[in-house]
């Protein structure tokens, strides 16, 4: 963006992110974008606000922020411990980007965030080195989770690679099982005709918008929708989910929803993630402070399904479909023979979590 677009810095006003925002628009950035960019820059805004958390004792606004005043917003994100280094990575980027701007169409004096982002370009990994995990070892992780719900959570997980937010915003539509579903009565996308035994990941849910029917609590972060495969294992596990989740407090009927406290509501990102912290700390897999390099999160499981199906089928082209990470040219060349080139690659392929094979049959198949 540029201020060679006849916007006028004048109009910023008191709400310089609403301004930002709103440019964003004009500029053709999607809702979703316009949406995290958002919920960040007024995670900003409200930190800024508060006396106790800035260096300066005080409550000051954006466009007076110095750059302690910024690292200080990011000392605060990487030590909140639902966050990844990356993911702290991006907000400082989104934050960047916003005070680069306004700087740019003659807002504010001044980018504190330019510092910032050479500091962390140190101390901040992006891309950090794993814990190594076998599929033996995930194997029997997987088999001391009792409870149907978050068995359920945990196989989808690994078994498709999805983001979490992705995860819970999964309605009963965007399954399509060739066995009975337990009683429950779906009409499924068409997205899914003719392709039974798999999911579709929308790439439109967004945070606080509206999508069938209910506003979404996470943002699926994919460039285009997506059918993923289901085999054998995942169909079990999700069948005996089915057989005992309540009915829905949404029309959207999520697919997964809370059998506790939230009775029939929608799971959100951070209740997955409490599940897999869980199972993680008792497997001694997850400290507190330990950051992504030793944690196991909902985000590793993506981690796992990328690494060991890419070593499996030596093919980066359908991984890269199947996270959703691939543009409109790619995707059509996987969605005009979604069954040669991504059912069968990934039924050849992908890892038993409930067996010693070393693969998991297709549904229905002897």
């Amino acid at each position: 963006m540029s201020a060679a677009d006849g916007s006028d810095a004048g109009d910023a006003g008191d709400d310089p992110i609403g301004y930002f925002i709103e440019d964003m628009e004009l500029h053709g950035k999607s809702r979703r974008t316009r949406a995290e960019y958002g919920r960040v820059l007024r995670r900003f805004e409200a930190f800024l606000a508060d006396p106790s958390r800035g260096p300066g004792g005080g409550s000051i606004a954006p466009a007076a922020a110095s750059h302690r005043d910024c690292m200080a917003f990011v000392h605060a994100l990487r030590r909140d411990p639902d966050l990844a280094d990356s993911t702290t990575a991006t907000y400082a980027a989104y934050l960047h980007r916003f005070f680069a701007y306004m700087t740019q169409v003659g807002a504010f004096d001044a980018n504190p965030m330019a510092l910032v982002m050479e500091e962390l370009d140190e101390r901040i990994d992006t891309d950090p080195t794993r814990r190594e995990i076998s599929v033996p070892q995930m194997r029997s992780f997987v088999a001391e989770i009792a409870h149907p719900l978050e068995r359920a959570l945990i196989v989808a997980l690994l078994k498709t690679g999805m983001r979490v937010g992705e995860l819970c915003n999964l309605d009963l539509r965007d399954v399509a099982l060739s066995r009975n579903l337990g009683g429950v009565a779906t009409d499924t996308r068409a997205q899914l005709d003719g392709r039974p035994d798999s999911l579709f990941v929308a790439s439109e849910p967004a945070v606080d918008e509206s999508y069938n029917g209910e506003e979404r609590t996470a943002s699926n972060k994919r460039k285009r929708g997506t059918v993923v495969p289901v085999d054998d294992e995942l169909a079990e596990t999700l069948l005996r989910w089915l057989a005992i989740r309540p009915d829905a407090a949404s029309p959207a009927d999520p697919l997964f929803v809370g059998t506790g406290s939230g009775w029939g509501e929608r799971l959100t990102p951070e209740q997955v993630g409490r599940v897999v912290r869980s199972h993680a700390e008792e497997a001694g897999w997850y400290e507190p402070g330990a950051g992504a390099a030793e944690n196991v999160t909902p985000h590793y499981f993506r981690h796992f399904f990328t690494t060991h199906l890419r070593d499996r089928t030596g093919d980066r082209g359908v991984v890269k479909y199947l996270r959703g990470d691939v543009g409109d040219d790619i995707i059509d060349t996987y969605t005009h023979n979604w069954g040669d080139n991504v059912r069968e690659t990934y039924e050849r392929h992908i890892y038993s979590l409930f067996n010693e094979d070393a693969g998991a049959r297709r549904v229905g198949s002897t």
